[in-house]
């Protein structure tokens, strides 16, 4: 087998591993907390928190440091985030605006709107997306990166980030299983059952979309050495406009344009995809007359 395609798997390797472990933790956390929650929860939860957890071992393996995996000095990376943040505004809002426009998406009006709601709604929203850029960017746009920079041309890992990306959103179960019928190899069936989703030909839409946002942050990602601070800030602004807008407006399913948008969040769909696409090759068009 080539080396780069022993490289391409490792990725796998590893998200196989984490989630297994993930699917043996699952079981005692499941017992713990007396089915309070669902084990395939638990599992897809857990996972993701031994993926961050294989950065370290990873680094130390590969011989990276911080600046290896993109993070610029305290000053700098801060400053990217607030930089990332205003470039996802400007590439999102204008999705929005379409959806709005073409009666895809409506204000709530049954929701009692005030002030305090919609602050609350907004600064919740805000550190959730914070936390989930903080989980994916360094796996993704980071240690994956850094890992296979030298290994594989740098498109190859773009679109290897990318793929891994968007699979990993689409990797779940929704079997509950009662507390009464859970067995130490019960997670290990959820688990079959949640990458058996990923030839589910209904996630095809939301999947692109997340591909080429997995491309979009790659692309960013190569364009400066240290830039993960840039990716961060995009990251938490797509999400945390994405929150907002599912709190506040309405996803019109007989509108003759909801084939623009999935049905993973009302957002995501051949709009996003064709939007992220049209910004990157504007980028590069613009990047080829001036240089």
């Amino acid at each position: 087998m080539s080396k780069k395609i022993i490289y391409t798997l490792v990725p796998l390797l590893v998200l196989l591993v984490a989630s297994s472990l993930a699917c043996i933790a699952g079981y005692f956390i499941f017992q713990g907390v007396a089915g309070q929650l669902s084990l395939a929860k638990i599992i897809s939860k857990t996972t993701q928190l031994f993926l961050v957890l294989s950065i370290f071992p990873a680094m130390a393996y590969l011989k990276l440091n911080r600046s290896d995996l993109g993070f610029a000095p305290k000053a700098v990376f801060f400053k990217q985030l607030l930089l990332g943040f205003g470039l996802g505004f400007m590439t999102l809002l204008p999705v929005f605006i379409i959806q709005y426009a073409l009666g895809i998406n409506s204000l709530d009006q049954s929701q009692l709107w005030t002030f305090a709601w919609v602050a609350e709604k907004t600064l919740v929203s805000l550190l959730l997306a914070l936390l989930i850029s903080l989980i994916e960017e360094p796996l993704f746009r980071g240690i994956l990166f850094a890992g296979l920079k030298n290994k594989l041309p740098v498109i190859a890992v773009i679109l290897l980030s990318g793929t891994y990306y968007a699979a990993l959103h689409f990797i779940n179960s929704k079997t509950d299983i009662p507390l009464q019928q859970v067995q130490l190899s019960s997670g290990f069936g959820l688990l079959a059952e949640a990458f058996a989703n990923l030839l589910n030909p209904d996630i095809l839409s939301a999947f692109s979309a997340l591909l080429m946002v997995g491309i979009f942050l790659g692309v960013l990602r190569t364009q400066v050495k240290e830039s993960l601070g840039l990716c961060i800030g995009c990251h938490t602004c797509w999400v945390w406009q994405i929150k907002v807008s599912k709190s506040l407006f309405n996803t019109d399913l007989s509108s003759d344009y909801v084939y623009l948008v999935s049905s993973y969040d009302g957002v995501i769909g051949p709009l996003v995809a064709g939007w992220l696409g049209l910004a990157l090759t504007g980028y590069f068009v613009y990047k080829k007359v001036r240089g």
